[in-house]
């Protein structure tokens, strides 16, 4: 059974990239996929797990209590309660991007940017992101850009080359924040690095590994953009000018207020999150209260909350059930300790299980592998080796769509399938991924501190 889920999960796994071919929806098999292993790990019993310790102290102080108690009555909560984190986080930075959209707030921000040239557009777009992506975080980051992009570009296929690079450029600049990405979040938190070395040690390397792309991509795309038309319902039906920039303002700072709210309460950032879609919809709320009935009812939030992509959510929650059920019976812990085993001296280990986390963080969640890797190896504060994990766990996870939170977001809102990302981002992600891992190494090198 235990062989039967890793088989599971790769078969799993390449449904979901064969969406199109096969015409069923990633989302049925994301889902159908956390089930299934799940019931393998009950089927498969407490003989399956390579790690009893957390079953054994939960017998203990539960009497009485068994395997099955455990997994449905702690394991299944414990990990829900993670899962839910995330997708309260997802569904709360969305539905704040709707309203903002919705309110006319992002047609401030594009009708600044004048550019139509493909790569002018392309430069600046991945910029923005790469800079926000460290302030806000990469999935939230992720989500305004897709809005954005719909606001600018007309075409779906030059909407995905787009989409794609705002995926790389968020995860690389998320690499390089202490609130950027999750897993940094976890280093920054768990005592391994400082704010100041995080971004000394990683912020070359992330640069460099969005860079890359950028630089190949320039010589791929050529012409310009075609702008959506706007319909004359559309434009007599435009907010006024302080609307949009009261939503605009008001909208962001709540998203930006997020990691502020963490770090003065210490809450997990979906109660900020929470915190943030509340004020926002009461603002609206009074905003819209005296205009006439059918123009207030385009900006309601029961209306805008609709266009909110639940599958993409629900997408989210299968692939983290899939992967949570991996790491429950041990899969993931077992593959960190094997890496372990490399025979290389000193750096040249550590930074092979580094680079190799990286690629696998483009398959399984990175957050059970970087956390698996903390508890192996007892590196003193801003040791070299955790800046590398940070790096290597947060852009790794540009390599396939479905790699990190950024991605899967990206995929659900524009509906990116994962063939064509493979085919046209995925070679110019690893080519920028392996330049920044060489650059870290030579940054290191030269500078001969411990980083």
């Amino acid at each position: 059974m235990f062989v039967l889920m890793i088989v599971i999960f790769l078969v799993g796994y390449t449904l979901i990239a064969l969406e199109h071919p096969i015409k069923i929806n990633k989302t049925a098999t994301a889902l159908m996929l956390g089930v299934i292993l799940w019931v393998c790990a009950i089927i498969g019993g407490e003989g399956m797990l390579v790690d009893t310790t957390p079953m054994m102290d939960y017998i203990e102080d539960h009497p009485g209590a068994g395997f099955i108690d455990w997994i449905t009555h702690f394991e299944l909560i414990h990990v829900l309660g993670e899962v839910s984190e995330i997708l309260f986080f997802l569904l709360g930075a969305m539905t704040i991007v709707e309203i903002i959209d919705t309110n006319g707030g992002f047609s401030l921000i594009t009708d600044h940017i004048q550019s139509k040239k493909k790569v002018r557009l392309l430069w600046i777009l991945s910029i923005l992101t790469f800079f926000m992506s460290a302030v806000l975080d990469n999935l939230t980051t992720s989500i305004v850009m897709v809005a954005l992009l719909r606001k600018l570009i007309d075409d779906r296929h030059d909407r995905w080359f787009y989409g794609g690079m705002v995926i790389v450029a968020a995860n690389a600049g998320g690499a390089w924040s202490p609130i950027g990405d999750v897993t940094t979040i976890m280093l920054w938190i768990g005592g391994k690095v400082s704010t100041l070395n995080i971004i000394t040690a990683t912020l070359l390397p992330s640069a460099i590994s969005l860079l890359v792309p950028l630089i190949i991509l320039s010589f791929i795309m050529k012409g310009e953009i075609q702008n959506p038309q706007s319909t004359m319902e559309e434009e007599s039906e435009k907010p006024k000018e302080w609307q949009r920039r009261l939503f605009l303002i008001l909208g962001v700072s709540c998203l930006v207020g997020v990691p502020i709210f963490k770090t003065l309460t210490h809450l997990p950032p979906y109660i900020g999150m929470m915190g943030g879609l509340s004020i926002l919809w009461m603002t609206s709320e009074i905003v819209h209260r005296s205009t006439r009935e059918s123009f207030n009812e385009k900006y309601a939030i029961t209306n805008v909350i609709t266009r909110v992509d639940v599958p993409s959510i629900l997408f989210f929650l299968g692939i983290l059930l899939a992967v949570n059920a991996l790491g429950t019976v041990g899969h993931l812990s077992l593959f960190a300790n094997g890496l372990d085993s490399i025979s290389l001296g000193e750096p040249h280990k550590y930074y092979s299980i580094g680079t190799i986390i990286g690629i696998m963080s483009s398959i399984v969640d990175n957050v059970p592998l970087v956390a698996a890797t903390m508890g192996m190896y007892d590196f003193p504060l801003d040791h070299y080796f955790w800046s590398f994990i940070a790096y290597c766990a947060g852009t790794g996870g540009s390599l396939l769509i479905i790699g990190s939170a950024a991605g899967v977001a990206v995929m659900g809102m524009e509906k990116i399938d994962f063939i064509w990302y493979l085919k046209h981002i995925s070679w110019i992600a690893v080519v920028g991924y392996l330049a920044g891992v060489l650059t870290f190494i030579v940054q290191h090198a030269i500078m001969g501190l411990n980083l």
